[in-house]
């Protein structure tokens, strides 16, 4: 019985499937790359839709997202913090995975198929470092040498999961191009993957180019899935709302998957808004255009010439100028409201959720607990908030 619950857990919606179809969502998503890297990626996806499918591939991924990750992570019901909101809040405790974030179980999931595959080298980019760390343990644990690709300025506010990764046996390589953020990483990443195209790209957000949002939407997908039962048996009723930090869009597209099909389910994305102006956030849902960006259609902060231009917020997992295309099309189709959180707001949250829980979140999941905390005030509504990530990386930060 177990097993089938967890299986139902990773399945696609069928809302899911529609929006997937060839990997386009409305007019965002495909994929818009050079040359070398088509016939991988054509691989790639063919493999990805055959092992979604397989039974043996499906009970592999629940044995270690069960006995590794630690899965189900619990649905906590947050008395102080509702007492202080007036609302029944719920948060999504993902901090309590195996390395502290959501990251891993996109990555477990991606190791998988790249062991399948014969894969010799792992690559990825990281920006908060979570991804990182997450790909170097699942790397670690499949015995495959790994890659990581992290901007000099990440580095330096996230040592500590430098560490982590470099103990896990990562080779960490840092990118100065730019403002040498994310955005940088994954370009540094993407340029080895064209010059290396038998190495295998694990992508941390939903974004890139088909099949890698499609992936990534499906294996966070657990995140939804159990929320939505933990509730129902919980409360016994659907919440009001639900909550996500939004940078590429991968912990959030997990949580929203599970409700995308409930109308009566408002949901919402808390981005980061930076400093609250235009020129100074990484808003891209509220401030940029649609564009093709790192290998996919998608809306994208942009300069007066159309080009991408830099992004900026507290958090370095959404310190990122672009974002996942289902979230463009979600926010083009009203199912998703998208809001700019400031970084005093999150930094305000991060302490608030530290003193009245004694739960400690990362910078980035303070950005939904945020939005909550306001949207939600003496409202008394029922709802969930993703707590993405822990904090344990951002004590030290002078904010």
């Amino acid at each position: 019985m177990e097993t089938k619950i967890l299986s139902r857990q990773i399945e696609v919606s069928p809302l899911n499937e529609m929006l997937n179809y060839n990997g386009k969502y409305g007019e965002y998503g495909g994929a818009f790359v050079p040359e070398p890297l088509v016939k991988p990626l054509e691989i790639l996806s063919n493999e990805f839709e055959k092992l979604a499918v397989d039974p043996g591939f499906k009970l592999e991924f629940i044995y270690y997202l069960k006995h590794y990750v630690g899965r189900p992570s619990p649905l906590y019901f947050a008395k102080r913090l509702s007492d202080f909101v007036g609302s029944r809040i719920y948060l999504k405790r993902e901090d309590l995975n195996h390395t502290g974030a959501h990251k891993i179980n996109n990555t477990i999931g991606q190791v998988l198929i790249a062991k399948r595959m014969g894969a010799k080298e792992i690559i990825a980019e990281t920006g908060a470092g979570q991804h990182g760390v997450a790909t170097a343990t699942a790397a670690a644990l499949m015995g495959i040498s790994c890659k990581v690709f992290m901007g000099a300025k990440d580095i330096e506010r996230q040592a500590l999961n430098v560490k982590r990764m470099e103990l896990l046996g990562a080779q960490v390589i840092t990118t100065t191009a730019g403002t040498a953020t994310l955005k940088d990483a994954v370009d540094a990443a993407l340029t080895y993957y064209v010059q290396h195209p038998d190495s295998f790209y694990i992508l941390g957000s939903q974004v890139g180019p088909h099949p890698y949002p499609k992936m990534v939407g499906y294996f966070q997908s657990v995140i939804g899935q159990e929320a939505r039962n933990q509730i129902l048996s919980q409360e016994d009723r659907l919440p009001d709302s639900i909550f996500a930090c939004i940078g590429g869009g991968s912990n959030s597209i997990g949580l929203f998957s599970g409700f995308l099909n409930d109308p009566e389910v408002e949901i919402f994305g808390a981005e980061g808004g930076g400093l609250a102006t235009p020129q100074n956030t990484a808003a891209t849902l509220s401030f940029g255009k649609p564009t093709i960006f790192q290998g996919t259609r998608s809306y994208c902060l942009v300069d007066e010439k159309g080009n991408p231009r830099e992004s900026h917020s507290v958090a370095a997992g959404l310190d990122y100028p672009g974002i996942s295309p289902q979230h463009a099309f979600l926010k083009d189709t009203g199912r998703v409201q998208y809001f700019p959180v400031t970084d005093n707001e999150a930094v305000n949250a991060f302490n608030l959720l530290s003193r009245l829980e004694g739960i400690i979140p990362a910078i980035e999941s303070s950005h939904a607990v945020a939005l909550a905390t306001k949207l939600l005030k003496g409202k008394n509504r029922l709802a969930i908030v993703n707590l993405s990530g822990r904090g344990d990386k951002d004590v030290e930060r002078e904010f």
